[in-house]
């Protein structure tokens, strides 16, 4: 990332929300994608949504891929429970949310394990390795793409993934987290199982800072899971 890399997409007061959009005199907050807040009160829900803490793990990779399980060197593909990802990325205005073009849509996450890629930490020397590590370019209707699974999780933090968002020389960085119900079920079976105890959404520091607004929806996609995530960037 380029030392001149600005902040977007910051969480909006709502004040700010109201005055992006034009509204100043709606008192609700929440509501409908992709149009303008009506009579209801309503307000684009892709807007509601705080940057976190990039974190220790990013590496700058390069790495152009909607399928990020593998190792591009190895060929080694990542076990784990399928999770198919989707991010529909929009530009906030006084209009509402429209599609954005053309950002890059960064993800990083562990492994089942709790293992990250391309690192040296206390756990493990993955230095070189690219698996569960990739980018993708937003269409014209602003959607991005992932095929992964169900990250695991390590001591002292909630299950979460990483996601970067980099358009013109900007740059958002925030987490995504999934429910702990689904996490204890999940992680009762290989290639999750293990010993110690797992910290949970409510005793995450950094899942406290915003956490509820990054939680994913899943539903149920073959063997797997699949989530659509809205965000909308102040630019």
């Amino acid at each position: 990332m380029d030392n001149d890399d600005k902040p977007i997409g910051t969480i909006l007061n709502r004040r700010k929300v109201l005055a992006a959009l034009g509204l100043g005199g709606l008192a609700g907050v929440g509501g409908l994608l992709g149009q303008k807040a009506d009579a209801q009160n309503t307000l684009p829900s892709c807007i509601v949504r705080p940057a976190l803490t990039e974190g220790p793990y990013f590496v700058d990779v390069q790495l152009n891929r909607s399928d990020i399980r593998s190792d591009p060197t190895s060929g080694i593909v990542k076990a784990g429970v399928p999770l198919s990802l989707r991010f529909v990325v929009s530009r906030v205005s006084a209009s509402g949310c429209t599609p954005l073009p053309g950002a890059m849509v960064d993800i990083w996450q562990c492994d089942a394990q709790g293992l990250y890629s391309g690192v040296q930490d206390r756990f493990a020397d993955t230095r070189g390795q690219k698996w569960l590590r990739g980018h993708q370019i937003t269409d014209a209707q602003g959607v991005a793409q992932f095929t992964t699974i169900y990250p695991g999780w390590y001591p002292g933090r909630t299950v979460h993934i990483h996601f970067k968002i980099r358009y013109q020389n900007r740059d958002f960085t925030s987490q995504l987290f999934f429910d702990d119900a689904l996490s204890d079920r999940i992680f009762a079976n290989p290639p999750y199982a293990k010993s110690g105890t797992r910290t949970r959404n409510a005793n995450d520091g950094i899942y406290r800072n915003g956490g509820s607004q990054l939680l994913l929806n899943l539903t149920q996609s073959g063997s797997g899971y699949a989530a659509t995530f809205d965000i909308g960037l102040n630019l």
